[in-house]
């Protein structure tokens, strides 16, 4: 019975969306560390995009995203992107997920760098836990198998295509192997190695490590975006102020109450995401606070209680009122843009091998994520991995290069004299102050020979903590040694060193094994 058509790796939007897509073209396994509700997807607030209002049009979204993606994204795939993005919001529609309507539409909203409203949302602000609740139950009635409290370990590869997985079992404290067509990693991104972060605890960079030791090619670690306004209060953990806040009309002002955006962008607080992270950081050291604030009190009440009702309430329940209240806020990480380098249908250099949602690659993003792009990507690249596998072909291109390439492998690196003991604290304090939101060589140079003193310090994992510590150390690696080698700023990646883009860097770090 360990022998799969397809098997999914996660439980997200991306891994769900799939295990739905797939399950009426074989026997599908969907594993997951946690239950099967961890995941980040229910901590998208913000929302969905696609061309769907009457204003709106897919060369529009393209444009936008392209704009954003500042020189590095990936045409072909956007053009997908923008132009399958409308029937996956269809599919979402016909599996129940319950967007928010205006007289009979759905309602559209704008987001930063968005040139016309064109964000669907669910309850307000909370849009990912809708989508993925619904999927959840959908998948549940399915009776899709499901192994919860299982942590892949390894992907079995034998000359350059996949055989299966091994996985622990935590609940046994044994491991299973699994035999399978097609391997779907699906497991979220990496915003564990930061001290601040909006994510899941769950968000380990398992992915990226498992395809890298299997082989796989990991490409634009160094763009990891930094959401701006994450709410700022002492002992709460980040929590998510949507960027849809703004959108509506909240404007950022410093602990003066001075509104500071216009002195550092055109488009003032509707700035695309990491000019603003950056802002609001160079704010707070000319003040010497360790916050900025949203100012939504001028908005009228009813918006802000029925467009923002998860946010109202948390605040709430911390005392703060945000319909009379400035909401403290800074920046913290939130998306990685870079990840296992797939084709235009998902599939890395190793046949059978997939990536889907923020552990995939795919080049729409580039440089840079376009607000809200990120869920419909997970749809569009999942059905897209779907249409291949029905193909069932023998034989595969090598994933097509996407422009200008630099191929790299980790480099050995000098030991520090003086190292801190390896723990999930001390990495998330070094990525924060060395690899944060501005960079410069010395900071990283130091980064990166801790983090490779550590990976050969580090005891063979034997239970989920150890793996994870393992797999944030080797993807904390991929990040730093990418974010060196990228001698110039463009888009989340700024270096204080090289603070203008060059066009000789308009090209991709690609790592292999």
């Amino acid at each position: 019975m360990n022998q799969y058509d397809y098997i999914i790796v996660g439980s997200g939007i991306a891994g769900l969306y799939i295990a739905l897509r797939a399950k009426g073209q074989g026997s599908v396994l969907v594993i997951t560390k946690g239950s099967i509700d961890d995941c980040n997807t229910k901590f998208a607030q913000g929302g969905i995009a696609a061309a769907v209002g009457k204003n709106d049009s897919t060369q529009l979204h393209f444009q936008d995203t392209i704009a954003a993606g500042d020189g590095l994204c990936d045409q072909e795939a956007v053009r997908i992107l923008v132009n399958e993005a409308p029937d996956r919001i269809t599919d979402l529609v016909n599996f129940e997920v319950p967007f928010d309507t205006l007289d009979g539409e759905i309602a559209l909203t704008t987001e930063a760098a968005h040139s016309v409203p064109r964000i669907l949302h669910a309850g307000g602000d909370a849009t990912g836990e809708h989508i993925e609740v619904t999927l959840s139950k959908q998948a549940r009635s399915s009776k899709i198998r499901v192994l919860e409290d299982c942590l892949a370990t390894e992907i079995m590869v034998e000359k350059g295509i996949v055989k299966g997985i091994k996985a622990l079992d935590y609940r046994t404290g044994s491991t299973v192997e699994f035999s399978c067509r097609s391997l779907i990693l699906a497991t979220g991104g990496a915003g564990q190695l930061f001290k601040f972060n909006t994510n899941s605890d769950v968000v380990t960079g398992d992915g990226i490590a498992l395809a890298f030791s299997a082989g796989a090619e990991i490409v634009d670690m160094e763009f990891f975006q930094f959401h701006p306004t994450a709410l700022h209060l002492p002992g709460v953990t980040p929590f998510l102020i949507s960027e849809a806040v703004r959108g509506e009309g909240g404007v950022l002002r410093n602990v003066n109450g001075y509104r500071f955006m216009p002195d550092y962008a055109p488009e003032a607080d509707l700035a695309p995401r990491d000019i603003v992270a950056r802002s609001i950081l160079y704010e707070m050291k000319k003040t010497g606070s360790d916050r900025v604030f949203i100012d939504a009190t001028h908005l009228p009440l009813h918006i802000t209680t029925t467009r923002f009702p998860h946010i109202y309430r948390f605040c709430l329940d911390h005392g703060l009122d945000i319909t009379r209240d400035l909401i403290p806020v800074a920046p913290a990480a939130h998306y990685m843009m870079g990840g296992v380098k797939t084709d235009n249908w998902g599939e890395t250099n190793i046949a059978g091998l997939f990536a889907v949602g923020e552990t995939a690659c795919t080049g729409v993003h580039g440089a840079n994520r376009l607000a809200s792009n990120s869920l419909i990507e997970a749809l569009v690249f999942s059905k897209r991995i779907i249409e291949k596998t029905k193909k069932r072909a023998k034989k595969r291109a090598p994933t097509a290069s996407r422009g200008t390439e630099v191929h790299h492998s980790l480099s050995q690196r000098q030991v520090p004299k003086a190292v801190p003991a390896p723990s999930l604290s001390a990495l998330q304090q070094l990525l924060w102050d060395k690899v944060g939101i501005i960079r410069h060589q010395q900071s990283l140079t130091q980064a990166a020979d801790i983090m490779a003193a550590w990976q050969k310090s580090l005891a063979p994992p034997t239970d989920r903590p150890s793996y994870e510590l393992n797999n944030l150390v080797l993807t904390g690696r991929l990040v730093t040694e990418a974010a060196l080698l990228r001698e110039e700023s463009r888009g989340a990646h700024f270096r204080s060193d090289f603070p203008q883009s060059s066009p000789q860097w308009q090209r991709h770090i690609v790592f292999t094994k």
